[in-house]
């Protein structure tokens, strides 16, 4: 089958994801998974979680080219980018997926600053005098 192109977002970050069928290679801006994260297990779990539950860590190659945000957040959208990759290669995969919220796009975000404020909600300390 042909190269699969999807797109992940999560905070600031996003995601673009190409994915043909291979023998489980992945590049993440041109460098792989361990040099991308180095010694982040967790969050290396994180990115490679749609992969797992499909059983497809063998079967498919990965292109990623990710921006923005920090890396938990990049490595969020790129696991939104592979679950979306994966069913639009192959339908059959959205039923396994969905089940463990692969496919939601995760909506938080961080809230505005508001004038007369420190932060979002933070303020100054109350002094009656």
């Amino acid at each position: 089958m042909a190269k699969v192109y999807a797109t992940g977002r999560r905070k600031t970050a996003v995601a673009k994801v190409w994915l043909e069928s291979g023998n489980g290679q992945l590049t993440i801006n041109g460098q792989s998974l361990d040099e991308w994260l180095g010694g982040l297990e967790s969050i290396k779990k994180r990115v490679m979680q749609p992969l797992e539950v499909s059983k497809q860590e063998t079967s498919v190659n990965l292109v990623v080219k990710s921006l923005g945000g920090g890396y938990s957040a990049q490595a969020d959208a790129i696991r939104h980018g592979i679950s979306r990759a994966l069913v639009a290669y192959d339908e059959q995969f959205r039923a396994i997926l969905k089940p463990y919220g692969l496919l939601t796009r995760d909506a938080r975000s961080v809230e505005r600053k508001k004038y007369g404020r420190k932060k979002a909600r933070k303020s100054t300390q109350f002094s009656k005098r």
